[in-house]
């Protein structure tokens, strides 16, 4: 989902990213792109220096964190923040003064397209504050984005994922392998999948971020997600 930088806008546009430009694309939604067959009739095309990228799944309808192939944990669809966003820090208990910091877990999130296949992958900063008791110390902010690969052009198995705060590079992994298709029949098991459903596979570890600072989880083809985590006023 984009928009131009001269023309805001909430939702945004369905767009194809080829190189240095952006395809506008006659659908609504990724949701419903996947839903059309990925057939949209394209629209105008705008550079990319000259967009900004939103969350690529406004309203997902439901996100399921993996912590190992076999065990997830539902989240929020609400928390979905896009890149450039500030995350809030939720408010300490009342006996504290101090505003504490947060933990980003780094993740890849495969998006569940129309056949309930995973059709793409995304990258997913999962953050948490230590200040807050489960679960609402998870309940504010998920970043995903900047886009969507199809799973027919990235391999997501062994991609190398980077943590940088304020410039400087604090964690670099690479995602160990991961049965998405087992994870999706997990999921799928009883109940029903929908279109744009997120399925956030294991974190790589986590990184401690104090408020104010400027952070970026980039994945190997996949891009950079930037995110900043906002000072409570």
């Amino acid at each position: 989902m984009f928009h131009p930088m001269d023309h805001p806008m909430e939702r945004g546009w369905v767009g194809r990213v080829d190189g240095d430009r952006v395809t506008h694309l006659a659908a609504q939604t990724l949701q419903s792109f996947f839903t059309g067959g990925g057939s949209a009739r394209e629209h105008a095309e705008y550079p990319l220096a000259g967009v900004r990228l939103l969350a690529p799944v406004l309203h997902p309808p439901a996100v399921r964190v993996f912590e190992d192939q076999t065990s997830f944990a539902f989240a929020n669809p609400a928390a979905i923040v896009g890149p450039g966003a500030n995350v809030a820090a939720p408010a300490a208990p009342s006996n504290s003064l101090l505003q504490g910091p947060l933990g980003l877990f780094p993740r890849l999130a495969g998006v569940v397209g129309a056949d309930g296949a995973v059709a793409g992958f995304t990258a997913f900063a999962d953050w948490r504050s230590a200040t807050s008791p489960p679960p609402k110390d998870r309940d504010f902010a998920f970043g995903i984005g900047p886009v969507v690969v199809t799973s027919d052009e990235l391999d997501p198995v062994g991609v190398e994922a980077i943590v940088r705060v304020d410039g400087s590079e604090c964690l670099r992994s690479r995602f160990a392998e991961f049965d998405w298709a087992a994870a999706r029949d997990h999921a799928a098991a009883g109940t029903t999948l929908r279109p744009g459903d997120l399925l956030a596979g294991p974190a790589l570890g986590a990184v401690t971020v104090e408020p104010g600072a400027d952070v970026e989880l980039e994945i190997e083809g996949i891009g950079v997600l930037p995110q900043v985590v906002a000072l409570r006023h």
